[in-house]
């Protein structure tokens, strides 16, 4: 057991889950205190001496249901022995035998898709969540075709499986079921409660399926084989260039506590500067009562306001995914600056600062800006330079000492003029200028690249490929 959880800790380590020394001794005393044989409260013992973070749960959950899954020749890969007939005469006896089968070889071998598909359904529509996971189990048998050590991964079998069970059309036929049932006509608010518990159920069917298709991959592989197949980055080291819709959906999340930790540097920043600039006037009149000595320095009254943002963002088609999450930034910091302009370009660029105000759907305001900015001059390739410097000409009256600066983009120019000049006009004016660069440094001057050329005339630039080295700007921004 010591071993097992060793391995355990050091796979949530490799995962990039912060686990210390003295969180791993706390997690070994604390299943002493628990039922061994009770795998919820096992689990949950573990979560709460060594997860800090509730967007490293999932990555914790997942090395736990390989780690500590359920084991049993059951879960073996390979031939597969049924369990009895079909019969839909006596069909609830039958479902009791299946169940009882399936603590066997696997069950459901021998059933066709129709029977399955029924059993499936009976179960779905009146929310047996044994037998849900009894036919999950059939249907990994039946459909996933799993061989021993065929090098596939479980992505490969989850497919096969729910290809074969229709659940779009097992859907609409539970919905059409339950209208049949209720008393009366549905009202549109009662359908859709309906279906939302239907989607539900089959959400937890097709978790299901996954963690059944995991097990007998770990039975056949083994514990670290399948944890590193399975590892995945966290939240925050997620790839802004390469995000699925999901991890994206967790990455905007995140962002807000990023603006509240920023909002709240900012905000002590300008409580503990309690002192102006020297008041010599002051300090002068005040030393007469010292026989001339200036003893105590006197300061003007500080004046404390929140900084002006302004944005520049490419959003051409290399680096559009990492624009628009920048985007989703920006809207987020606009109650932490008195003001916030942004411009995006690609060649030819355009203000879009209004197209973000009063919008309270972020969505939106990204569609409007990738679909209605006029930042295309020639022909819609990038061109910093060009745009830099009509955005010197209409709008560097507007860069104060108040402005901070952020341009986004991986300086990919293609070997057109840079107008660096612009960048350094902006740092004699503004109260600083930062870089935010989604490219591994690695790539940084090669090609097309003039990054070096602009970051002479910024205060920092900062390669920004995700959450983690976002925040890391934010304290620098602070």
């Amino acid at each position: 057991m010591l071993d097992l959880l060793s391995g355990f800790v050091g796979e949530l380590r490799n995962a990039g889950l912060p686990v210390s020394l003295t969180e791993n001794l706390d997690a070994m005393e604390a299943v002493k205190h628990i039922p061994i044989e009770d795998r919820d409260a096992f689990k949950y013992a573990l979560a709460a001496t060594l997860v800090k973070n509730e967007q490293h749960w999932r990555a914790f959950e997942t090395v736990f249901e390989v780690y500590f899954s359920l084991r049993g020749p059951e879960y073996n890969v390979g031939d597969e022995e049924g369990n009895g007939e079909f019969d839909p005469d006596n069909l609830e006896e039958w479902m009791s035998q299946q169940m009882q089968g399936m603590g066997g070889r696997g069950g459901g071998q021998d059933m066709s898709p129709e029977e399955i598909a029924e059993m499936l359904f009976r179960a779905l529509l009146n929310a047996d969540e044994a037998m849900m996971a009894a036919m999950a189990r059939a249907a990994v048998t039946q459909f996933a075709g799993m061989e021993p050590g065929r090098p596939v991964g479980g992505t490969y079998y989850l497919y096969r499986t729910l290809r074969n069970l229709d659940l779009d059309g097992m859907l609409d036929r539970l919905i059409e079921e339950s209208s049949q049932r209720y008393d009366g006509e549905m009202t549109p608010l009662a359908e859709r409660l309906e279906r939302e518990e239907f989607e539900n159920r089959i959400e937890q069917l097709k978790r299901e399926i996954e963690a059944e298709i995991r097990r007998r991959l770990v039975a056949d592989r083994g514990v670290e084989a399948m944890a590193k197949t399975l590892r995945k980055p966290l939240p925050e080291d997620v790839d802004f260039m390469h995000a699925s819709r999901e991890e994206m959906a967790n990455i905007r999340k995140a962002i807000q506590p990023l603006t509240r930790k920023l909002a709240a540097r900012l905000a002590r920043k300008r409580k503990h500067k309690r002192r102006g600039p020297l008041d010599f006037r002051a300090t002068v009149r005040r030393s007469l009562s010292y026989g001339g000595v200036p003893a105590e320095p006197r300061f003007r009254h500080p004046r404390p306001n929140k900084p002006e943002l302004i944005v520049v963002a490419d959003i051409s088609g290399s680096v559009a995914a990492f624009a628009r999450f920048t985007l989703h930034l920006v809207y987020a910091l606009q109650n932490q600056f008195s003001k916030v302009r942004s411009f995006v370009f690609i060649d030819g660029i355009d203000e879009v600062t209004h197209m973000f105000q009063n919008e309270e759907d972020i969505t939106n305001a990204v569609h409007r800006v990738n679909t209605e900015a006029d930042v295309v001059w020639v022909d819609g390739h990038s061109d910093y330079g060009h745009a830099f410097g009509v955005f010197w000409e209409n709008f560097g009256k507007d860069v104060n000492a108040k402005s901070t600066m952020m341009f986004l983009g991986d300086a990919r120019n293609n070997y057109h003029s840079t107008n660096a000049w612009v960048l350094k006009e902006c740092q004699k004016r503004a109260r600083s200028v930062f870089w935010l660069n989604p490219e591994p440094r690695s790539y940084w001057d090669t090609g097309d690249s003039v990054i070096t050329e602009y970051s002479t005339y910024t205060d920092g630039v900062f390669e920004c490929r995700n959450l983690r080295q976002l925040e890391g700007f934010v304290d620098n921004l602070a």
